[in-house]
């Protein structure tokens, strides 16, 4: 495809979500609420921005108020702009999380712990959808690295560079996630596609999961290897986000509601089940273009492929 057919399906695609999936423009307090860091959340244009403030005290998070097991998640993001070397911006949607509340950098501690020992209360299993912006130096590009978790398992990152510097203004970062299919849209764009692959003995996230946001200090492993450190002289850190609407089915915290898989739904209608040809053209251009790693394709880490990947 040249530049110019790929330019022409970018623009039909976002036009195309952009009209059947108008936003209804909630205010922030209407589906969210503060996770931790308070004193860094800051809130304008009648609580329909957020701002997230990360310097050497603390982070920032917030969370929606209901759990989902499934549903189409989004939210317009611009990214801290300058030096963003191990800042950790995420846009994510897991189980339950134990929600551990500790002041200043003691946060950020128990934010690495809580990834990695993966402590869970009131769910059986540990799901999650993650949108992880990685950052980096002036001049280089942002990371965008995707991760789908099942029954506690991760390990399934893909790594994307973005055709546009998402520190200049916002862009849209969405998740559909119904039985059939995780489909990660950047602009109404797919850059990613998890496919149910229940038949080849993969678990399939089910949730119930909430919707989180956070900004903390990644220094340790997010850019170049955690050998690039968060620049704090530079400040401030802010992360910026828009759009708090969320169309999903809601479930309670114990355990997945079955009427999500409902065509009630519109999410789960037929024509949300597979990509159709046109965006199936689009995701794999985007993916031969943009795509920098995926570990379907990493040898030296899965010598035999994880069965999802075989297709």
């Amino acid at each position: 495809m040249d530049a110019y057919s790929w330019f022409k399906l970018l623009i039909f695609f976002q036009m195309f979500f952009m009209s059947s999936n108008a936003s209804k423009n909630a205010s922030f307090d209407e589906n969210y609420s503060a996770n931790w860091g308070d004193h860094h959340i800051s809130f304008f244009n009648h609580e329909r921005e957020v701002h997230l403030l990360l310097d050497p005290s603390s982070g920032a998070g917030f969370k929606s108020k209901e759990f989902f097991a499934s549903g189409y998640f989004q939210m317009r993001i611009k990214l801290p702009g300058n030096d963003s070397a191990g800042v950790v911006t995420a846009f994510y949607v897991p189980t339950n999380a134990l929600n551990i509340f500790v002041n200043n950098a003691f946060f950020f501690l128990w934010e690495s712990l809580l990834k990695k020992l993966q402590l869970y209360t009131n769910a059986t299993v540990h799901d999650e959808l993650d949108f992880e912006f990685l950052g980096n130096r002036p001049g280089k590009p942002i990371t965008l690295q995707t991760n789908v978790f099942s029954n506690g398992v991760g390990g399934r990152e893909q790594k994307t560079n973005l055709w546009f510097d998402p520190t200049a203004d916002f862009h849209y970062y969405k998740m559909l996630w119904n039985q059939h299919q995780i489909v990660f849209f950047v602009n109404d764009v797919p850059i990613r596609v998890f496919k149910n692959n229940t038949n080849k003995g993969v678990r399939y996230p089910i949730g119930p999961m909430q919707v989180m946001v956070s900004l903390w200090d990644g220094s340790d492993w997010a850019t170049d290897g955690g050998t690039a450190k968060a620049n704090y002289s530079n400040g401030p850190i802010q992360a910026h986000f828009q759009d708090f609407d969320i169309d999903g089915c809601p479930s309670t915290p114990t355990g997945p509601n079955k009427d999500c898989y409902s065509s009630n739904y519109w999410w789960n209608n037929e024509e949300y089940r597979q990509l159709n040809p046109d965006k199936l053209k689009v995701y794999d251009t985007m993916k031969k273009k943009h795509t920098t790693y995926d570990y379907c394709t990493d040898t030296g880490r899965y010598p035999t492929p994880p069965p999802e990947c075989i297709r």
